[in-house]
Formats: structure tokens, sequence, C-alpha cells
């Protein structure tokens, strides 16, 4: 270990793509720098002041739920003016402890997959604190690319897709800076015979549907009854909520018998594709689900009534469109993003070739 150099996969738990992508990458840096790398998931909050950002990150779960529109009209002054000086006060003592560490570890990378660092690295940086290392930032969202993202140092932006890779050129980030090299999913996904094939969609185990109830908690038991009425198999996820769980459990049993089966599930990581989105984080998630809708590979449903229709309408005539769907998602995805990026970071770091 004494001989690897340090990178820093930073982010923060307020929004989980955020967290997912950052996983991801540290997974495939360390893969792919073997003996030279030791990159860790880095989220300075958590460490920092773990009280405080578990009051924060609930507290922006229920502005989602609650008021959504306190979070668009918060959205739209970042947008315009970036993080204030009063706000960045508060992050002194996140501020010191990342100064710290940089000058500890000495990281010969630091990956920002959420844009807050990028204003830390900034203040850091312009007091004497160390510099002497790449800076790339990971963006997660597409298309609807808040400017907060940008308006902060970076030597490189790694994007998506080529929409936002268009969207922040026109904003007036250099496109030497850019690399469109795809959301850093699992590296496993990528890997011939890692995962199961997919059952035929009219067969008996097809017509699988997966149902994330996370933000938009009030729709959520009229949705499950609009969907549990539907010739799918389905499944919850209903997170680390207990009366939900509840909830979803006396839905299930008052429309007992079904002819294909329900799975509720718990927290969890291991989230497979969506088709339908159900609902959007007012600006960073808008152009996530344009993004589907205008490559037709999902529908936007903002009501059970909308959701179950989609569904239905997917397996409808054959299951064309879900057919279309998944034809579509599969010219969108990169499966071996998260290695993609890894291995142009590693090139810019080291300043060598990666296999």
């Amino acid at each position: 270990m004494a001989n690897r150099r340090k990178i820093f996969v930073c982010s923060a738990g307020f929004g989980e793509g955020h967290n997912t992508a950052a996983r991801n990458l540290c997974t495939a840096l360390n893969e792919i720098g073997g003996d030279r790398v030791d990159a860790e998931f880095f989220d300075v909050l958590g460490q920092c002041r773990p009280r405080a950002y578990e009051k924060l990150r609930r507290g922006y779960v229920t502005v989602m739920n609650r008021a959504p529109w306190l979070w668009s009209a918060m959205y739209r002054v970042f947008d315009s003016n970036g993080p204030s000086g009063p706000f960045m006060a508060l992050l002194a003592p996140e501020r010191r402890e990342f100064e710290r560490r940089l000058a500890e570890d000495r990281p010969v990378a630091v990956v920002s997959a959420y844009p807050m660092y990028g204003y830390l690295l900034d203040h850091i940086a312009r007091h004497g604190g160390p510099k002497d290392f790449l800076r790339v930032t990971v963006v997660t969202d597409s298309i609807s690319i808040n400017s907060i993202w940008h308006r902060c140092g970076s030597d490189y932006y790694c994007v998506p897709n080529e929409e936002t890779a268009e969207v922040m050129r026109q904003a007036g980030v250099a496109s030497d800076k850019l690399r469109v090299l795809g959301f850093p999913v699992e590296p496993r996904f990528a890997d011939a015979g890692a995962m199961p094939e997919r059952p035929e969609v009219d067969g008996p185990e097809g017509r699988r549907v997966l149902y994330m109830i996370n933000a938009g908690r009030r729709a959520a038991p009229e949705t499950v009854k609009r969907l549990l009425a539907l010739d799918v198999a389905l499944t919850i996820t209903v997170g680390r909520d207990q009366e939900m769980k509840a909830t979803v459990e006396r839905l299930i049993t008052e429309r007992r018998p079904r002819p294909r089966p329900v799975k509720i599930i718990g927290w969890t990581r291991e989230v497979p594709e969506l088709m339908i989105v159900s609902q959007i984080a007012p600006g960073q998630e808008e152009g996530n689900a344009q993004l589907l809708v205008q490559n037709n590979a999902g529908r936007l449903g903002l009501d059970p009534g909308q959701i179950a229709g989609a569904v239905e309408e997917a397996f409808a005539d054959g299951s064309r469109v879900y057919r279309e769907w998944s034809a579509n998602i599969a010219k969108l995805s990169r499966p071996d993003a998260a290695r993609d990026n890894a291995r142009f970071i590693l090139e810019r770091a080291f300043a060598v070739p990666t296999p």
C-alpha cells in the first residue's frame, strides 16, 4: 500500500445518483489501477458532522416529498448565483477536514461526483492549500445542467451523453474539457455472463415491473393498487420505511389471489433498469426524464393513473412498446462507462496509457 497513490472520489447523500456513480467509479479505479491506486469513496459531510449531515439529508428528502416547489426555487438560485459566501462559510469544518486529508494523503487526483467539492477545492487552493493534483468532475445529471456544476474549477468534465455535453458547451465550458464517457454504472454490467439473461417478456416469468417508492410517497398506495390490478410480476421497494411496508403488505393481501407474484424489498443498492419515471426532482432530474422520453426509451407518468396506463401500453399488442423501449435503452446504455471514466482519469493522472 505504501507505493499506491490516493484518489479521492467525492460524493454526498443528497440524491443517490451521486453516491452510485462515485462508488462504481471507485470500484473501476481500483480494478484498473491495480497496485498503483488506492481510490477512496470520500463523503466529507458524512465524516465530519454525521449528525448534522443526517438531518440535512432527511430535510432534503422531506422537501422533495412535500414541497418540491421549494427545491425548485433553491435550484434556480444556485443556477443563477452559485453557492453564496454565507453558505460556503457554513462548510468551514468540512473545508478544514478536506484540506487536512489532501495534505496528509497527497492524492494524485480528486474526482467530484457532487458539485459542492469543486467550491471547497477552489477555496483551499486560493488560501495556499494543496492543489497539485488532477481535478475531474463527473456530472451525474443529463441535459438540465445547473451551472453549479461548472462555475467552479475543474481540469475535465466527464458527462453521461452528447446532449449534456452540448448543453455545457452552450453554457461556455470549453470543448477540450468535456469528455462523453457515460454514467458510471456497476462495472459488472459490462462483463459477459455476469448478468442473468432477461426472460422472454410474454413468458411465464416475463412482464416484470419494478416500482421504487422513494419520493412521492403520498401517491404510492394508490399506485400500488393500480399496479396490483395488472397482469404483471411486481417488485416493490419501500426502503427503510416500515409504515409504508405495512401498507403495501395490506394492499397485497387485499388483492390475493394474483396470477403473478409480488415481492417487497427494503433498502438496497441493487437497482435494475427503469423505463417509467414516476417523479422528477425539479431541476436536475428533468433532463434525465427528457433523455428517456425524447429517445423513446420510456414514459413519464406523474400520477397513479398515468403510471398504470404506461405499464399497460408497454405490454399491449405483444409487448411492442416494451420491446421498442428495450432496444432504445440498449442504444443509450454504456455498460462499461465506469471503466471508461476510470481509464480516462488514470491516464491523465499518471500520464501513461491504461489497459
